[in-house]
């Protein structure tokens, strides 16, 4: 007996060590953020940044935004940084219900790569931009805010010879997207060596429909900002209807800029799956009509839209086709 009892105390030392390990490692891992202070030249767009090949975003962003580096769990990277001296500018947030975004944040900010994005013109030239998210600052490492975009900022890189150099910097443009998180740009060309960024909007509240516009990014008058916004672009989380958009740039000759957008969104309507819709949504006017008569159907409505003064604008009626209708 006396044996089997030492031989238990024995097993417990090595069990104690291996908890109290493990309670380490837990206890490491609770970072408590805390953004760096910087200097207000963080918003100067006319810094002079050159890097040679191999071109890193990461570190790219670090020149950028200068605060202090965050590698957390499940490929959480940003930069937290804060700027005391810094005047705070608003910037829309397409939701449109906290109201305009203050840049920067008073608590901080947390900056992340949205993404890296290269092309070239039609001389060969070579170009990359770097798209940013800023969010605000959470001690956690966390975005947050159903109805809080994340704020888009642009950096744009033309390489010469084996160096990359910054032609052109706009710390923010305006906030998209849920929970601080700005939908991934997408690079289209509108024009004759003229390239711009599509991004798809997507918000809703829980439980009910998530609703989707299509925005346009371009520049004009010196600065990148949203010049396009397409309503009725996606609807999802609706039993008894969705639909889902797509786009094209309609190649004209007579346009060597800013060219037209044919608006393609292609969905399905089944009046019996109301029953399972906890929110009731609107219908598109292309297809109310006959939402009211008929019990299934699916549909394509195809809308054009031209740049009129500063804004892209719809022409013309949209046209609409019917299908499988029951």
């Amino acid at each position: 007996m006396f044996v089997n009892v030492l031989n238990l105390r024995n097993m417990r030392l090595p069990f104690l060590h291996i908890l109290f390990f493990l309670s380490s490692v837990c206890f490491a891992q609770e970072i408590d953020v805390q953004p760096k202070n910087v200097s207000d030249s963080i918003l100067n767009s006319t810094r002079t940044i050159r890097f040679s090949e191999p071109f890193n975003p990461e570190r790219v962003m670090q020149k950028l935004f200068p605060g202090k580096l965050y590698h957390l769990a499940n490929k959480n990277t940003f930069v937290s940084w804060s700027c005391k001296t810094c005047k705070h500018a608003p910037f829309v947030d397409v939701n449109g219900v906290e109201g305009d975004q203050m840049f920067p944040y008073e608590n901080g900010v947390a900056t992340r790569i949205l993404a890296n994005i290269d092309f070239s013109d039609s001389k060969g030239n070579e170009f990359k931009i770097m798209a940013f998210n800023h969010s605000t600052h959470d001690e956690d490492g966390l975005q947050t805010g159903r109805f809080s975009g994340g704020l888009l900022g642009l950096a744009k890189f033309a390489k010469k010879g084996k160096v990359w150099e910054m032609k052109f910097f706009q710390p923010a443009v305006a906030a998209f997207g849920a929970f601080a998180q700005c939908p991934t740009p997408k690079l289209v060309q509108i024009g004759e060596d003229q390239f711009a960024f599509t991004l798809s909007h997507i918000n809703g509240g829980a439980g009910g429909p998530y609703e989707g516009y299509l925005y346009l990014v371009a520049g004009l008058d010196g600065k990148y900002q949203p010049i396009m916004e397409v309503p009725n672009y996606h609807l999802a989380n609706v039993a008894s209807i969705t639909w889902s958009g797509s786009y094209t740039v309609v190649e004209d000759a007579a346009k060597k800029h800013f060219r037209d957008f044919i608006i393609t969104t292609n969905g399905s309507f089944n009046k019996n799956a109301k029953a399972e819709d906890e929110f009731e949504a609107t219908l598109p006017e292309e297809i109310a009509e006959m939402a009211k008569t008929k019990t299934q159907f699916d549909f394509a409505i195809e809308r054009r839209f031209s740049f009129k003064g500063k804004t892209y604008k719809m022409i013309g009626k949209p046209t609409v086709k019917f299908s499988n209708v029951k």
